[in-house]
């Protein structure tokens, strides 16, 4: 199994990191370079994947631009989702045919390289099967109450991966209002992050231990020098 090499890219646009990736899926795909893992942190964006229904934006594109909020159409599975400060927000490109050719157990394994990041935390998050992403129950807010802290996007093309995961940290959990989530529209479920749970962490902290649970999943990874 081939090392993956981490970047942290710091704060980027959308479209800069989406230009990044596309260049490395195909320097991956034509052998040139290993695996990569990118974390980054946007500024704030809303994006809509393949299968976006644009009713599920619920501010109008001049209020967006009023409260600087960007909007970029993107080549991931899924429907429309935030992008913003202090959400961690790692991109992946694998070559599956190096490891396990199979996209639902490659999603599978985004959500539990999640899980264990946030059990580290003490924090429980679990996989719904009706619903892309990580979820955490909310019994003080009512029966069957739930919030998502983590979305999971992808693309896989001839079998290497792009786009990945966005662990909510410390974001403006406001700014998830001006769309519906994923397209899961129901009242029930919403949107938290590690401090609104009160888990105060830092992105480094994370960090940590989103390479440490990485390595137990996918295997080896090295830092960029």
């Amino acid at each position: 199994m081939t090392t993956c090499l981490i970047t942290d890219l710091g704060f980027i646009s959308y479209s800069d990191a989406f230009a990044l990736q596309r260049r490395l899926v195909a320097a991956r795909k034509a052998g040139a370079i290993d695996d990569v893992f990118l974390l980054c942190e946007h500024p704030h964006v809303i994006t809509l994947g393949r299968n976006a229904n644009r009713s599920n934006l619920l501010a109008s594109e001049p209020v967006l631009r009023q409260k600087a909020v960007e909007l970029h159409e993107t080549n991931r599975g899924g429907d429309i989702t935030y992008h913003g400060p202090g959400q961690r927000v790692a991109y992946v490109m694998l070559d599956l045919k190096r490891r396990r050719p199979d996209v639902r157990a490659y999603v599978a394994a985004l959500e539990e390289w999640i899980i264990r990041t946030l059990a580290a935390f003490n924090v429980r998050g679990e996989r719904r099967e009706d619903r892309v992403g990580v979820w955490v129950r909310r019994p003080e807010k009512g029966t069957g109450f739930e919030d998502k802290i983590a979305a999971i996007g992808i693309r896989v093309t001839r079998w290497v991966t792009l786009h990945g995961i966005a662990l909510n940290i410390v974001p403006e959990l406001s700014h998830f209002a001006g769309i519906v989530p994923c397209g899961v529209n129901e009242t029930r479920y919403g949107v938290t992050s590690f401090v609104d749970l009160g888990h105060l962490v830092s992105m480094p902290e994370v960090d940590t231990i989103l390479r440490r649970e990485f390595e137990s999943l996918f295997g080896l990874t090295a830092r960029a020098v």
